[in-house]
């Protein structure tokens, strides 16, 4: 698959929590598309409210990110202000109102979605697209000189803060952070309350390494670096650290907390009424702290006042802990944050640099890589007995089934499997026109039929108690065209290409792009979106700092350990969609030489679902290509067959024959 300020609980306006893996939607966004599909201009209610609330606070601009306090990708539902105020609900996107404006910014992934959703008082700017400038660029053009934007400092963090300092500064517009969150304060009728969820230990058969050693080894990079302390932010690496896991946030096993690690103690900052009796005796034997979660401003306050050399991730880190930190600093640092330099003082001061947990995070020892490998395989059982049974439904029964109901079927085939606990995503099934929108969600009003005339792109994942999972198959359950095997075809070949690869150790992800599109890139076509991102162990699904991508700016190195997707595609809108997605893990590999010395890394495959053959235009493929999808379907076949139902394995043998030329 390609925080709030103070407590939690104030943010309840009534609603109940949909729980883990649900996400309720608002009915103001089911509104605004209405208002789309219906073609008629209704004024945005939403809007006006909000312009009104601008004007009193001083703003002519305001900017409303999709992220939480944490900069998470999926968040609970209660702080999803960026969906509210504008009807998209796609994960990524930036919205921008002015007092005669309203633009959300979303990548290629979402084009056609935010078609769908947005109101007439919208306009799409299409993100990384020729000649569409960025937000700032925007506002720096159709403000004027002495404007102020407005925006929530818990929401942007000190990197995004400052690249709009220096772009807005250009033209004498002023960045300014609003006490309370505008979005908040119209957002008072169906609000969801903040999720309760308790938290839970993560075992350490799961875990691999306990606590103790995790802060040990925080601790001495701490010290190498000067710091006295860090702060913790994002919500899978607070997780990693104290071996947690919560359901807070849908899709992600994570609870709302900081953490905070100084050279002789722990803290965690969270909702104290999480906290079970068993995770109090786990962090107390880990030597941890519980803190509330809205103590954390005063804390670093209080720490800066004491002269403490916080590390503070930029990339990471909201503009409330930071000015927090300020607050208590000298004028140095105040200073030194606004103008973006480093300075020199013997008083309190920030140290910024990445975070120094996301490698080791995103390593995954032997007991980790041990849980993924157990729950993948689970998980490919679930999926060739869904496989099986949607095959005879469409092709035997001639069964109408809606891609919502496969969906839910699919949910069903993994609820049986052992330590399933949700959906690691929200399923991507689409049909025929739907598969070419990168991240669709069918709605039961809505979707389409699933059939034997059109391509199915099923994209989909689980949250197991030992690993998280995400694959993506495309079938044709008819008769392909033979464009459209042509088309899978080449997107296989990068697939493979990406399974096969050999390169030198330090290597970053972005090298290895090219292979997976070279085969489009022949005949004139591409897709928009990432071939590769880091995947947890029981934890997001998305991770980073690791990926494979066109945006070469991430010189992070793939490392043995790691997991990473393979997930090329081609999307013809408005006809069809193509991805095929297996997980990897980055290991080393035998190599006859060694130049300059170094190790040699290359792909283990942690997926193991049969690839459609009949949409494969085998003309196309090279002797090395067939030999790959046959050892693959051999490994699908041994590793699988054993866990399935009868009816299961005989659909699996089909369906991992070997393949020939004529």
């Amino acid at each position: 698959m390609p925080s709030p300020r103070g407590n939690l609980t104030a943010l309840c306006s009534g609603s109940k929590n949909p729980g883990p893996g649900i996400t309720a939607e608002p009915s103001s966004v089911r509104n605004a598309r209405k208002n789309v599909k219906d073609k008629e201009f209704v004024p945005d209610k939403k809007l006006a409210d909000l312009r009104k609330l601008m004007s009193e606070s001083g703003v002519q601009a305001y900017i409303v990110p999709s992220e939480d306090a944490h900069q998470s990708e999926f968040i609970a539902e209660c702080f999803t202000r960026r969906a509210y105020v504008s009807g998209f609900t796609g994960s990524a996107g930036t919205a921008v109102i002015t007092l005669e404006k309203a633009a959300l910014w979303t990548d290629g992934r979402y084009y056609l979605q935010a078609e769908n959703q947005l109101g007439p008082e919208w306009t799409l700017m299409r993100g990384g697209s020729v000649g569409v400038p960025s937000y700032s660029e925007w506002l720096r053009d159709n403000l004027s000189a002495g404007s102020a934007v407005g925006i929530d400092p818990f929401l942007v963090t000190h990197e995004g803060a400052e690249e709009l300092r220096r772009t807005l500064s250009a033209k004498e517009i002023q960045l300014t952070f609003v006490d309370r969150n505008l979005i908040d304060k119209i957002w008072l009728d169906g609000r969801p309350c903040p999720p309760k969820s308790p938290l839970r230990v993560h075992d350490l058969i799961y875990a691999g390494v306990d606590v103790a050693a995790k802060l040990s080894d925080a601790r001495k990079k701490l010290s190498a670096a000067g710091a006295t302390g860090i702060v913790i932010t994002m919500l899978d690496e607070v997780a990693w650290l104290f071996n947690l896991r919560g359901g807070d946030v849908p899709h992600s096993p994570v609870a709302y907390a900081y953490a905070l690690v100084e050279m002789d103690k722990a803290t965690l900052f969270t909702d104290l009424s999480k906290v079970t009796p068993d995770v109090e005796m786990h962090l107390e034997n880990s030597s941890v702290t519980v803190k509330e979660y809205s103590a954390l401003l005063s804390t670093i306050q209080r720490l800066a006042e004491s002269g403490s050399k916080l590390w503070l991730d930029p990339t990471k880190t909201n503009m409330a802990i930071v000015n927090a930190f300020s607050d208590g600093c000298t004028g140095f640092y105040a200073k030194a944050d606004v103008d973006g330099k480093n300075g020199t003082s013997d008083g309190p001061a920030a140290l910024h640099r990445p975070s120094p947990l996301s490698v080791p995070k995103a390593i995954k020892n032997a007991a980790e890589m041990s849980g993924m490998k157990q729950a993948h395989l689970r998980d490919a059982a679930a999926l060739v007995e869904f496989w099986a049974w949607l095959e005879v439904q469409i092709v035997t029964e001639k069964a109408k089934l809606t891609e919502v109901e496969v969906g839910d079927e699919l949910l069903r085939f993994r609820s049986k499997q052992e330590g399933f606990l949700e959906t690691s995503f929200d399923t991507i099934c689409g049909s025929g026109a739907n598969g070419a929108i990168v991240h669709y969600r069918a709605e039961s009003d809505t979707c389409a039929l699933v059939d034997d005339e059109h391509m199915l792109l099923l994209d989909s994942g689980a949250q197991y108690t030992d690993g998280t999972t995400d694959i993506t198959r495309t079938v044709h359950f008819g008769v392909p065209t033979d464009y459209q095997k042509e088309c899978f075809t080449r997107v296989l070949q990068g697939h493979i290409s990406i399974d096969q690869a050999v390169f030198p150790e330090n290597t970053p992800g972005f090298v290895l792009d090219v292979l997976a599109r070279s085969s489009l890139w022949r005949i004139g076509l591409d897709y928009r979106h990432g071939t590769g991102h880091g995947v947890g162990a029981a934890l997001n699904v998305h991770e980073g700092p690791q990926s494979i991508s066109f945006r070469f700016g991430n010189m992070t190195a793939l490392q043995p350990g790691m997991i990473i997707s393979n997930e090329p595609g081609y999307y013809e809108d408005h006809k069809f969609g193509i991805r095929i997605e297996n997980l990897l893990h980055v290991c080393e590999v035998e190599t006859p030489n060694r130049f300059g010395g170094v190790s040699y890394l290359g792909f283990e495959c942690l997926s193991f679902v049969p690839i459609q053959t009949k949409l494969i235009a085998l003309h196309l493929l090279s002797d090395e290509d067939i030999s790959w999808v046959n050892k693959y379907h051999a490994a699908v076949w041994d590793k699988v067959s054993p866990l399935v139902n009868e009816s299961a394995r005989e659909w699996l043998k089909r369906n991992t024959l070997p393949i020939k030329r004529a």
